[in-house]
Formats: structure tokens, sequence, C-alpha cells
């Protein structure tokens, strides 16, 4: 790659993957295709990134409604009634998921976190609380919020999730309760069945509520399809936790046992190209939308699978901090020598040095993973492989 150029991500197109379809061969033959058709060739260091999605259709991880339900009847043991608490607002995540619960119960007690679910999407702001003076560790009743909020659609997918959620429960002759609260020992009070749907949030969720009532039962989305029902796909790790929906009645939950894909394409592309680089799986990224509020994050990690080259940090210093304070008074080639052999020698100062701070202080897997996802997108653009080059290059890379 020119010296003139920094870090670049590349989608890489592929063909339309489907279950069964040798995954390793697909990405292997794409990124060897652009280096001989687009010039594009490979360096060490370069990261190939696919995204969860084409792996786990791959594996045909799926799962239908009716294997979602046999799980909660077991898991809760056939109550007619359970508590289903803090789902995120969204058609593609949770609208299947939550046709699987209702299917398998008479009642639903549905407790929303208000104003926004965990990852940002929202159903009210907090200027609408202050404007009806509601403290959001208060509890609501459907009836209260109705007459203080009314219908309010979401901004982007102009869906009133409450109404939505409803629905979608009594359509499954499922009656429902919906009330509105962000403590989780709220809950106790109508029901000691609980199935708490946060993500990033659940561990402490599930403690709460055993640490308030210990003969409660209490499971995440991550325990239902931990492991297979009927032959269903499963997540040994994250149950339904990254699922998405592939039909009406159908779900594709997230990949599963994927380290020996990444480190097959890693070693099969250095015996092919003779260059070693990082392969990772990756999901959603993790960045907050500033219009919407929306967090992204819906999976349950960023990557869930990646070579070792990839573990920790950014290892950076701050060029602006180097030419403000400690070369400041150098100009032209003499700034630029004595940033090259700053950087050259970085591994020899503490990381608590002010020249290292401000640099981004994130995983390098959840750094790439929201490169990725910005890059391939979740439509039509057809890139589920990403190629980043340079990403390890720095200001004194030659």
């Amino acid at each position: 790659m020119s010296k003139n150029i920094g870090t670049m991500s590349i989608g890489v197109k592929c063909p339309i993957i489907k279950k069964g379809d040798d995954i390793e061969k697909i990405v292997i033959d794409s990124i060897l295709k652009i280096e001989k058709e687009d010039n594009i060739s490979l360096k060490n260091n370069d990261i190939v990134a696919i995204t969860e999605s084409v792996v786990a259709r791959a594996q045909g991880n799926y799962a239908t409604i009716d294997d979602i339900a046999s799980d909660i009847r077991t898991k809760f043991k056939n109550s007619d009634e359970i508590a289903v608490i803090f789902p995120i607002y969204s058609r593609n995540r949770f609208s299947i998921i939550l046709k699987g619960i209702a299917k398998a119960c008479r009642k639903i007690i549905l407790m929303l976190s208000y104003p926004s679910d965990e990852v940002g999407n929202s159903l009210l702001t907090y200027d609408d609380l202050d404007g009806k003076n509601i403290d959001p560790s208060s509890e609501l009743t459907l009836e209260q919020y109705r007459r203080l909020f009314g219908y309010k659609k979401h901004e982007f997918t102009n869906i009133d999730y409450i109404e939505f959620y409803k629905k979608i429960i009594e359509d499954e002759n499922c009656n429902v309760e919906i009330i509105f609260s962000n403590n989780p020992t709220k809950i106790l009070s109508f029901t000691h069945n609980i199935l708490t749907c946060d993500i990033h949030s659940r561990q402490r969720t599930k403690k709460i509520l055993k640490q308030n009532q210990p003969d409660a039962i209490v499971f995440g989305l991550d325990e239902i399809l931990n492991a297979s029902v009927n032959n269903s796909g499963f997540n040994k790790k994250y149950g339904l936790l990254g699922s998405n929906k592939a039909s009406e009645t159908t779900i594709k939950l997230f990949p599963r046992n994927s380290d020996e894909l990444v480190n097959n394409i890693q070693q099969k592309l250095l015996q092919i190209t003779g260059k070693h680089v990082e392969v990772m799986i990756y999901g959603d990224g993790a960045f907050k939308d500033p219009q919407g509020k929306i967090w992204e994050l819906a999976d349950p990690v960023v990557s869930p699978f990646y070579t070792s080259g990839l573990n920790g940090t950014p290892n950076e210093l701050k060029l602006k901090y180097l030419a403000d304070n400690n070369f400041k008074d150098l100009y032209g080639d003499d700034l630029n020598k004595a940033v090259f052999e700053t950087i050259k020698n970085k591994n020899k100062i503490q990381k608590d040095n002010m020249i290292s701070q401000g640099t981004t202080p994130r995983r390098l897997t959840d750094l790439l993973g929201s490169l990725c996802d910005l890059t391939s997108g979740s439509g039509d653009k057809g890139t589920p492989i990403v190629l980043i080059k340079g990403y390890f290059d720095n200001f004194a890379s030659t």
C-alpha cells in the first residue's frame, strides 16, 4: 500500500450464502478474487472480517417460534403466566422471539423500560417525562402511560412499539398486561416466573431478582435455546441473544463454534499468499447515533470469534499532543523526524503517559467490528466480507 495512504476499509462482494455453503472456501476465494481482478494484494497484518449473519446462515443456525415456545415451557415448568422484562424495541430483533414466548403461555406481564430501551430505541424523550413531571424511577400502568403520553411512534420506524408488541402477544391467544418500570424488582409483585430480555445488563438484572426473591424462576434470553430443541439451531453461550428475524416464524441465531473457522482462514491464506492476516467475525458495531440516540449494539458482543492477534487495545500516541507540547518549537522536517523517532520507540513509553492519553480506550475487536459494520451495512450492498488494510500502520510506518 502507498506510504501516503492510511487505513482502508474495503467491502468485498461474494455469492449469496445459504445453509450448508462452505463459508471458509467462499471467504478465501472472494479475497483471492479481488487480488486477481481488482489489484488489491494482501499485506501482513491486514484484517479479513466476515459478518456474523452469513456465518450463521451457512451453519444453518435457525430456530422456529415452536422451538422457542418448547424451550420456554421447559424452562418455566409449563407455567401459564410469565413476565417478560426489558426487551429492546425492534421488529428484527425481538418480534419473532416474542411470538414464540407468547405461544408458550396464557398470560404475559410485559415490563418495558422507559423512556428508551437499553440500546437507545425511544418510546419517549426525557423532555416528554419532564413535561409531565414524571420521574423515570416511577412505575406506570398502560392506562397511566396512555393518559400521559398518548400514542407515540418511533422516529425512524414510525411504529408504536407498545401497541406492536401487545398485538403480537394477543395474536397468539395470550393475554397481556403492560407496565413501565426501570426497576427489575417491581415485577416481583406480579409473578415469580421472569424472563429478562436485556442484553448487556442481563447478569445484573438476574442477580437483583434472585437476591430479592430467591425462589423466583429467572432466565435470560441467553439461556433460551442455549441447547438444541427438536433439532433446532442454538447458541450455547448466548442463546437467543444476537438473533435476527429470518421469516414470520423463524429466527437466525448468532453463529456458534467458529474459532476453527477464523483460524483456518488465517492459515490457508498464509499458505496461499504468504501473508499473515488476522480474521474476525463481526456483528453490530458499538457506536451511538447522535440523532436517534440509538447505541446500535443489539448483539451480545461486537465480535464473537477472532484470531489471537486481535486481542488487546490500541497502542497509540497522540500526535497532536506531541506537536503542541513535546515538540512545540520544531517545524517541518525536524518535527516529522522527532515524531517519527518517538513513535518508533513508543513501546518504551508508559501507558499512563500524557502522550498516550486521549487515544480510544477500547478493544481492538470493538473498534474494528464497528468499522466493518459501517462498511458493510445491513441492506443490499452485498459485501458481507470486509478487508481492512493498514490498520496497524502509523506515521512512522514505511
